[in-house]
């Protein structure tokens, strides 16, 4: 048995309206069942989900605000009024910032940008900065990705004269700020028929208003944030996520260009959704992170060549940084979590550390969320001004943005997302912020909650699982929230070919097999299992399939996510030479039972566990007195062999309970010989020599030995049996006949019987193959509990 990592959920669909949508769309049966589980209902919608096209964008006037705000900007251009851009420092709010900025270009605009600093400003619009933009001659402000919950900081604005128009994608406060203009899907005034747009999708909406048509030639910079905000890949945001990639792999961009070479992805056939998630979208974050945002939107906006490849090699630079920081910090706080607050009493972790920098902190709570899966908040304090900020991740189950508003007294700053958000606090209000977010923990969250959930899409048969099928997959992309890559679980599958792979050995390399059906599979920092499962194990496997091409050749490929093997495990180890090494390394691996038939093995072994502490977990049946309570071991490891089918009955419950079973017995230097129980024939040619020899000394058993071509350990057992069957008697140093003995079978012997079964069961679990050896075990664990 191999336990999954995660909880699977196999996704329940309308399996009707599935034949239906592929029937009148053309689709493949499987896409069109993973259209209906993404929420795709109707015939209509599934075919906007595959075309995805710019005719599909709605009518940008829907969103509330936007009239107005059109207005006073083309007001602002046509008197050529001073307008700021101010946006925020992370991926979204750079690419936010860059997209107006080639508006503002393109309308003829009198305009700059800002973008406050992390580390002296934080989030968000300032009153100092608006005091500043207002001595320098701005009189309207745009804000992008941020300004919702900024209601006193446009109060002041408004008495500075300055009008404020918000555009935003965040969570609204209960009170709206009173801005010249709001553009917020998600505000209650707004009827738009979409509201997951990024702060990038919003100002997306706000140029397509201004120029009266979508700025096509802009959508590669609103993928980049649309993907790296995490925001659902459905509606308008496939839109743009699909357009955007398109573009992407062709832009003209000149910064995007530097940036995409600098990744190493110059030679990259077809960018895709993770690539900007992992290789360009932390880029653009790593100048916000550690130093100001600035360097982001020059790249994203330059015109000169040479400035673009320095902006790029600085943001590169920036982020290796970055990737060290985190994980020095990640380090820290795992230490602190072992030390400070174990996870029996913490159900939220809530860290702060002086020193921590806060432009991190978040991908430290993710790191934190992934090892233990606990809402995690992590904050860096600031001595000086007593005060913790910091970002939060949640888990599956736990609303954080909700849980920061049950809160709010000892938060003066916060916003975000379900699972998501940012917050500023004073230090003294760290512990009462900690209990009471662990208390709603408790009330909102079961055990269950705190095992990882994976949902999976469909059961397949590892004989559909074709070339064909993986292709079709790819019509579904690009993949991210709201439409993840699609998981496919196969069952009742063996695997051929496993081996390690990688630099350091850390990956898997396999084929499943089940009847005819084969595909070859890869685990990426799955080769720990290796040793840990059986030749004959059949797993049930979830993964992502796809099409992998090597040298012209087009394959199906899975990649592994997720195993489990739900059966019992019996590991074939029989006369392995390094016996005891291989029982000591099995001692770190949980709870283990060793269990011992014959003394001698038990002499052997018990020094060596006395030594380590482990004498406890041996169980011998040679000892008069036989204690070893409830165990119900995980593992079960069988030291050597039975001597009777009734041994084996009595440690039954703990095979019954083993989740796998070690047979180490058979050692190299046992000879069959010892245990094979001689037959009638063999008896007769002893006998007949006593008939020749009346008296033999036990210092001629040896010669006798040689001379029957028997080894001496054999010879003395039998000469045990002739002797219970009164056929010789023995004296104190010779063997000699009775001539007197009444005529009996051996089967008279008890000696003789149990010699033969023991012989009849060491052939069984030493001779037989590795089917028939698990097959004995399931035989005997279900006669005694049948």
């Amino acid at each position: 048995m191999l336990k999954a990592k995660t909880r699977w959920q196999l996704a329940a669909y309308d399996n009707e309206l599935a034949e239906m949508i592929a029937r009148e769309c053309g689709l493949a049966p499987l896409v069109a069942k993973l259209l209906v589980i993404r929420g795709i209902d109707t015939v209509q919608r599934a075919k906007e989900f595959m075309d995805a096209g710019p005719e599909l964008f709605h009518d940008p006037y829907a969103l509330h605000g936007m009239k107005e705000s059109v207005k006073r900007i083309r007001e602002a251009i046509e008197r050529q009024e001073m307008i700021c851009i101010y946006g925020d420092y992370d991926a979204d709010g750079v690419s936010s910032t860059s997209l107006m900025v080639q508006v503002m270009r393109k309308l003829g605009a009198a305009f700059d940008t800002y973008i406050p600093n992390r580390f002296t400003e934080g989030y968000g619009l300032h009153k100092d900065a608006l005091s500043s933009l207002k001595e320098r001659g701005f009189t309207l402000i745009i804000t992008v990705d941020t300004g919702i919950s900024a209601v006193e900081q446009v109060a002041f604005a408004k008495e500075l004269g300055l009008d404020v128009i918000v555009t935003d994608h965040h969570e609204p406060p209960e009170v709206i700020p009173e801005a010249f203009a709001v553009i917020n899907p998600k505000q209650p005034a707004c009827s738009y028929p979409f509201d997951m747009l990024a702060g990038v999708g919003v100002a997306f909406k706000l140029a397509h208003a201004l120029l009266d048509e979508p700025p096509l030639d802009l959508v590669d910079l609103a993928a980049l944030g649309t993907i790296a905000d995490l925001v659902p890949l459905v509606d308008e945001n496939r839109i743009l996520a699909k357009l955007g990639l398109k573009r992407l792999n062709h832009t003209r961009n000149i910064g995007l260009q530097a940036l995409i070479k600098v990744c190493g992805l110059s030679d990259t056939e077809m960018l895709t959704a993770g690539h900007v998630g992992f290789a360009l979208g932390p880029r653009l974050n790593a100048g916000g992170r550690l130093e100001t945002a600035a360097v982001a939107v020059k790249l994203l906006t330059t015109e000169d060549i040479q400035e673009a490849e320095e902006a790029a090699q600085q943001l590169d630079d920036l982020n290796c940084e970055r990737q060290e920081l985190v994980q020095t910090i990640t380090d820290e706080a795992i230490q602190m979590v072992l030390e400070d607050y174990p996870l029996d009493e913490n159900r939220v972790l809530v860290l702060a550390k002086e020193g921590w920098n806060v432009g991190v902190v978040g991908i430290v709570a993710s790191r934190l969320v992934e090892k233990f899966y606990r809402p995690t908040i992590v904050l860096g304090i600031d001595p000086e001004k007593g005060t913790a900020k910091g970002s939060a991740r949640s888990i599956n189950g736990f609303d954080m943005y909700e849980a920061l508003t049950a809160c709010r007294e000892w938060l003066p700053h916060y916003g975000g997302h379900t699972m998501a958000a940012g917050m500023t606090l004073p230090v003294d209000n760290l512990e009462p912020f900690r209990k009471q977010l662990n208390q709603l923990a408790h009330e909102w969250l079961t055990e269950k909650d705190f095992v990882p959930l994976t949902k999976v899409d469909v059961a397949m048969e590892l004989a559909d699982v074709t070339l064909q099928t993986a292709e079709q997959l790819e019509q579904l992309a690009p993949f991210g929230m709201g439409n993840p890559t699609p998981l496919v679980m196969i069952q009742d599958v063996e695997t051929a070919g496993m081996r390690t792979i990688g630099r350091d050995q850390t990956h898997l390399k396999c084929s499943l097999v089940k009847d005819a059906g084969q595909i070859d599979a890869i685990g990426f920092n799955w080769a720990h299992i290796v040793p840990e499962v059986t030749p004959k194990a059949r797993y049930q496997v979830i993964g992502e399939l796809s099409v992998n091409e090597w040298n012209g050749n087009r394959k199906p490929q899975l990649t592994i996510r997720d195993l489990t093997i739900p059966h019992r495990q019996v590991y074939d180890w029989r006369g392995c030479r390094d016996k005891r090494e291989r029982w000591r390394n099995l001692q770190d691996s949980g709870d283990v039972l060793t269990i011992l038939f014959r003394q001698e093995s038990y002499e052997e072994l018990l020094p060596m566990a006395a030594l380590a502490g482990l004498e406890d977990g041996l169980l011998s049946l040679s000892q008069e007195d036989v204690k070893a309570g409830d165990l119900k071991p995980s593992r079960v490891i069988l030291y050597d062999l039975p001597r009777s089918r009734r041994d084996l009955m009595q440690v039954v419950t703990y095979l019954e309970s083993a989740e796998r079973i070690y047979c180490l017995f058979g050692d190299p230097d046992l000879g069959l010989e010892r245990l094979s129980c001689p037959g009638r024939e063999q008896f007769k040619l002893v006998y007949q020599f006593f008939m020749q020899v009346p008296l033999v000394q036990r210092i001629h058993l040896d010669a006798m030995a040689r001379r029957l071509k028997l080894k001496r350990d054999l010879l003395e057992g039998m000469l045990a049996v002739l002797a219970e069957l009164d056929f010789i008697k023995v004296e104190a140093d010779a063997f000699r006949l009775n001539p007197e003995a009444a005529k009996q079978p051996l089967e008279g012997s008890r000696l003789y019987i149990e010699w033969r079964e023991e012989s009849e069961l060491a052939t069984e679990l030493l001779l037989s193959s590795y089917d028939s050896l698990v097959t004995h075990f399931q035989q005997q664990v279900a006669a005694a509990t049948s």
